[in-house]
């Protein structure tokens, strides 16, 4: 059996999904586009975006009872792969900011996302039982 985890504190999911999932010390977060709750665009470029997406997830990790730290991989899929070196200057310094290694990660172009978002990225967390 899994726990389904929702906050306030992040945009409602636009589908039929959940913000993100506990199974035994697991917690699977969907993937977070840059949509504040009205919901529109709530950043103007690929570096704020790739911050506001990961404060996102750190509010449903905090939801969940985890921690950034607890991340053990990410997957990125963004609309432009030139973007890689701003994306990279906000997943560091997130990572960095929160005391943390950094996960495994796999970052991939797509023709198009959700809501003409630049950027979503979904995340595995694990904790020690």
């Amino acid at each position: 059996m899994f726990k389904t985890i929702h906050t306030n504190k992040v945009i409602s999911p636009l589908g039929p999904y959940v913000q993100g999932s506990i199974f035994n010390n697991m917690m699977f977060i969907s993937g977070q586009i840059g949509l504040n709750k009205k919901p529109e665009s709530s950043t103007k470029n690929i570096t704020e975006e790739t911050m506001f997406i990961l404060n996102n997830i750190n509010y449903i990790l905090q939801e969940g009872e985890f921690k950034v730290n607890n991340i053990i991989k990410t997957t990125i899929y963004v609309t432009d792969i030139h973007d890689l070196k701003k994306i990279n200057i906000a997943y560091e310094k997130f990572f960095l900011n929160h005391n943390s290694q950094f996960p495994t990660r796999s970052c991939v172009q797509v023709a198009k996302l959700p809501y003409d978002a630049n950027i979503e990225i979904e995340a595995i967390a694990m904790k020690n039982l």
